[in-house]
């Protein structure tokens, strides 16, 4: 193993003085973290938002297991939000007689419809039109692009093949095309049945797999709607369709997945550190929020500390702007969950301490057309430049914390409100800790007093510290933010 790859010491990596942390940590939830004495020490350790991963699992598991998130978040105290992950169209070979075959460069080896258990010559598919994606001469990578094989024939049901990088091929591992171009919908029968049990119990967001187009978007936020749901939707960027159709499918979306592992197998791992940053610096022109994901520390299944490569790698992230960062199997079926989650935590604290905040150019050439946008921003300059402890804003719906958390200013943002489901939507967004806050007053001082009790209560902020607030009037309506105020904490005590 070469230095860079090494394994950090314990007593190496576990150095670091926890901090307040901005960059967010979401955690998949699996048979090694549906326990509740390992869930605790989960959300103990940073855990800001789960996800329920649909490709595993029955409804009736994944409801239990939310439920048990809501209560132990309640009773810590915590903001914790659930995201629910559709499976989509992955396409996916059959099973075998033996459960794996080990497959060598030059063998022949067909994918055929009829198959119903597979054996070195041939396996089935659970995707009968895969037949009229692919031509000879196309190349289909399978198991996450670990083995490939080159189309030679293809009949109305089966796909003749030569392996051109062998490997052990085991049951229902994945099938994709390099270059893209499979015809199979974003959504599926079962994603249209898993958004009703996301909606039943009330995701506070929905990752939508493999969308091609903003029309794939705006069908998943419409059939969740008519069950009932308002959850925000986020595209998971995997086809290399989409890559071409970004700035649409954002806007057709409340933020994305830069979903490394499928992405890199359609366009090659080379492109991908590079359609990263991309993707995040243009959610974040957009407003939208974005979560980078797959393989960010996947020695830790089996390690419980992460190599060199796998720290940079998270680092990079965070100082790319990503909202937050998302481990997979390391917390849902990895030896080490509550491990991972805080090598993680430590990563994204030390990375935004070193980021070097530009704040003055950010506003170079920008147009603010909205007035709770303009006053978000307004309240980021000035907290940069007078050196406020805290920006605090007051909102109903999290617009306003939304907007402040797209410019990194260096200084801490917390959103006060009273509605439950806005507070776990801004536990994904970068830089604002969300506190819930039941608005008692009617009018604007009496409510800034009352936040500014709600802070000092939390141990936030202390008697003379400087903050900047923001508040919309009327009181409670919605997208309302239309005033700035530094306050000197404890003054008009």
């Amino acid at each position: 193993m070469d230095a860079g790859s090494e394994p950090l010491t314990t007593n190496e990596f576990r150095m670091f003085t926890p901090v307040p942390r901005a960059t967010k940590i979401v955690a998949t939830l699996g048979p090694a973290s549906s326990d509740p004495a390992i869930l605790e020490r989960l959300l103990l350790a940073g855990v800001d938002v789960v996800r329920v991963n649909f490709s595993h699992g029955s409804a009736e598991e994944h409801t239990r297991v939310v439920h048990l998130v809501r209560e132990t978040a309640e009773r810590l105290g915590r903001s914790v939000g659930v995201l629910a992950d559709l499976q989509g169209p992955k396409i996916r070979v059959g099973k075998f007689a033996d459960g794996q075959i080990d497959l060598a460069v030059g063998d022949r080896f067909t994918f055929d419809i009829d198959s119903l258990l597979g054996d070195q010559s041939r396996v089935g598919l659970d995707y009968p039109e895969l037949v009229n994606d692919v031509k000879p001469g196309d190349t289909l990578l399978l198991n996450d692009g670990r083995m490939e094989m080159r189309v030679d024939r293809v009949t109305a049901r089966t796909i003749e093949c030569t392996v051109t990088q062998g490997g052990v091929l085991s049951n229902r591992k994945g099938i994709n095309r390099q270059g893209g171009g499979l015809s199979a919908p974003a959504l599926t029968s079962k994603d249209m049945e898993d958004i009703k049990t996301a909606v039943g119990f009330e995701a506070d967001f929905v990752a939508v797999s493999f969308p091609k187009n903003a029309a794939d978007m705006y069908m998943a936020r419409e059939l969740m709607r008519a069950a009932g749901g308002r959850a925000l939707m986020i595209a998971k960027i995997e086809r290399y369709e989409a890559i071409g159709n970004l700035e649409e499918i954002l806007k057709a979306s409340d933020g994305i997945m830069v979903a490394r592992g499928d992405l890199a197998v359609e366009v090659g791992d080379a492109a991908v550190p590079a359609l990263q940053k991309r993707m995040i610096r243009m959610a974040k022109d957009l407003n939208k929020v974005t979560i980078t994901a797959t393989q960010m520390m996947e020695s830790m299944i089996e390690s419980p500390v992460p190599t060199r490569a796998e720290v940079s790698d998270v680092a990079n992230a965070v100082l790319d702007g990503t909202d937050a960062v998302m481990l997979s199997a390391e917390t849902a079926s990895g030896k080490y969950p509550v491990e991972a989650v805080e090598a993680m935590a430590r990563v994204c604290v030390e990375a935004d301490r070193s980021e070097i905040v530009s704040f003055d150019t950010a506003f170079l050439h920008r147009t603010f057309t909205r007035i709770d946008q303009s006053i978000a921003m307004s309240a980021l300059f000035v907290a940069h430049h007078m050196r406020v402890k805290a920006v605090v804003a007051l909102t109903q719906s999290g617009a306003t914390a939304l907007w402040m958390s797209r410019l990194d200013s260096g200084v801490p943002i917390y959103a006060l409100t009273p509605e439950e489901r806005s507070r776990r939507r801004m536990c994904l967004y970068r830089e604002v800790h969300p506190l819930l806050m039941n608005w008692h007053a009617e009018e604007r001082e009496a409510l800034l007093l009352e936040a500014e009790q709600r802070l000092l209560d939390a141990g936030i902020v202390e008697r003379g510290d400087l903050i900047a607030l923001t508040i919309g009037e009327p009181i409670g309506k919605p997208g309302g933010t239309n005033t700035l105020k530094l306050v000197r904490v404890g003054e008009h005590f």
